[in-house]
């Protein structure tokens, strides 16, 4: 008689026990709701579920050693530090099993790596220690990945089509606890949105934006090694479903953080993802991904929900779908900008401005800087010879700001600017980009004592800016003519010239 191939017992008793991997310490199993993993010494060991669902069949176990095979090829890429090899659970007699042994197979396992639960960007982040620099470097590793992520011809509009569809199928069942006002609400807006976005979301699919995603890709899911973080655990089971526009793997990340209140935080990371990707036309479908993420969190947590409709994860649901109604609530486009000379604090005033503006997670902000690290080729911390700032170069970082301010515009986003903005004709050409696409424009002049600008400039530490000393100088030999900007006096604390410019932009 054949062995029940859904009866796991056994394999669950052999990977509990420490013997198992010759280590002293209890094993830690850990149960989610397709996977059993297990914790010994210094590595991992997951199984799948001899589960089946709607959604996914592991009730074989071909099915299971198929899909841990999937999983190993799609996560080892990204993750080679955590992701080892398929291990062979083998059947070596009455009662006794071993790992890679000689017998029949009974399971199969993935082996990996552990990693310390601290390092976590889950715990990171609950811990306060989410750094502007930390979501500087996730925004550059994301677009990495999905730089390297393999295209595929699917319709983008189509899947995304399905994913509202399945929302609107499980959401009419969940009426008692969200409200059968607040979910006719979100369906109408993103019935909208999604009208006016279709045809862009086919578009991309052909111009090789929808991939081979993450599609799972949250702040649980990544993980510090060596000072990078990295992802892991991609979603394995189903490749109709881990087929996506990048922007739509992107959004789960941003919309993680703004619900964690981390709003700064998630437009460092939308800029920093930009300034990769160079995807300013993919921000048009971004507060319809922003929204379906937040409903489907909103679905899985009302899942969840084991008796009575009210408590935390209740009011998580509805919080959810808030956010959900929210990223879909229309905001104007505005286009503002901030000039100065070196040191006057241009870009940590811009950075923090940012959040603020326009639709979630705010404004892209563009910086002179890095664009032209950027038209050069080299890492924004790599110093320029002295040619790179000639008057035609200048000319050409102006122009690749105009190009990129007038993209982001038309995606229906908001723009910030830095850049010295010496020249009167720069300044004017923003002004008349506004004009010509009927967006609100600002500009902002910072302004403060040389001495002040000096000191500032000799103290900077990793910065894209190369400007120094001698630069301010020929900066102030030159001027820069009549500036019709708002002018603001930069020269007190950061908090004190955020909440000038601020009573500037916003009329507070």
């Amino acid at each position: 008689m054949n062995p029940d191939p859904t009866d796991q017992t056994e394999v669950v008793e052999f990977l509990s026990d420490p013997e198992t991997y010759g280590v002293e310490k209890p094993v830690e199993m850990i149960t989610t709701h397709s996977a059993y993993v297990f914790l010994a010494g210094d590595l991992a060991f997951k199984i799948k579920r001899a589960v089946k669902y709607n959604y996914l069949d592991f009730s074989t176990l071909d099915a299971r050693r198929n899909v841990i095979a999937h999983e190993l090829a799609l996560n080892a890429p990204a993750a080679p530090a955590i992701y080892d090899r398929v291990v062979t659970i083998t059947r070596e007699g009455p009662g006794r099993l071993a790992l890679d042994g000689k017998g029949i197979p009974v399971e199969y396992a993935l082996r990996m790596h552990r990693f310390r639960r601290e390092d976590e960007l889950t715990c990171i982040a609950d811990a306060g220690k989410l750094t502007d620099d930390l979501a500087e470097k996730l925004g550059h590793v994301i677009a990495g990945l999905h730089a390297a992520a393999e295209k595929r011809p699917s319709d983008g509009a189509v899947l995304i089509g399905e994913i509202i569809d399945e929302l609107r199928e499980a959401f009419a069942r969940m009426e008692p606890v969200l409200g059968h006002d607040r979910l006719g609400e979100y369906f109408r807006r993103t019935d909208r949105t999604f009208g006016d976005v279709a045809s862009l979301l086919s578009q991309r699919s052909a111009e090789g934006y929808v991939r081979r995603c993450h599609s799972d890709l949250h702040l649980k899911n990544l993980v510090m090694i060596d000072g990078q973080p990295v992802a892991f655990d991609a979603l394995e089971f189903d490749e109709r479903l881990g087929t996506c526009d990048i922007f739509y793997d992107f959004a789960f990340l941003v919309m993680d953080l703004l619900h964690r209140g981390l709003a700064l935080q998630a437009n460092v990371l939308q800029n920093s993802y930009l300034w990769k990707s160079r995807d300013y036309p993919g921000l048009a479908t971004l507060p319809l991904f922003l929204s379906i993420r937040a409903a489907i969190r909103s679905m899985v947590a009302v899942q969840t929900m084991s008796s009575a409709v009210t408590g935390d994860i209740a009011r998580d649901a509805q919080t959810y779908l808030e956010q959900a109604i929210d990223f879909l609530t229309p905001i104007a486009p505005r286009l503002v900008a901030v000039g100065g000379l070196s040191g006057s604090g241009k870009t940590t005033i811009a950075a923090r401005i940012a959040p603020n503006l326009g639709s979630s997670p705010g404004a892209v902000h563009l910086r002179s800087d890095l664009e032209r690290k950027a038209m050069f080729g080299v890492d924004p911390l790599d110093r320029l010879p002295a040619n790179a700032y000639r008057s035609e170069a200048n000319r050409d970082v102006y122009a690749r700001l105009l190009d990129e301010a007038e993209q982001v515009l038309c995606a229906g986003h908001s723009v910030i600017l830095d850049a010295t903005f010496l020249a009167e004709a720069d300044r004017g050409a923003f002004g008349e980009l506004s004009v010509r696409l009927g967006v609100p424009f600002d500009g902002i002049w910072l302004n403060s004592d040389p001495a002040t600008l000096e000191r500032r400039i000799s103290t900077r530490t990793a910065d894209a800016s190369d400007a120094d000393a001698d630069v301010l100088h020929a900066q102030l030999k030159r001027g820069t003519g009549p500036v019709t900007w708002t002018e603001i006096d930069a020269s007190g604390g950061l908090q004190q010239v955020v909440g000038l410019v601020e009573a500037a932009l916003f009329r507070v």
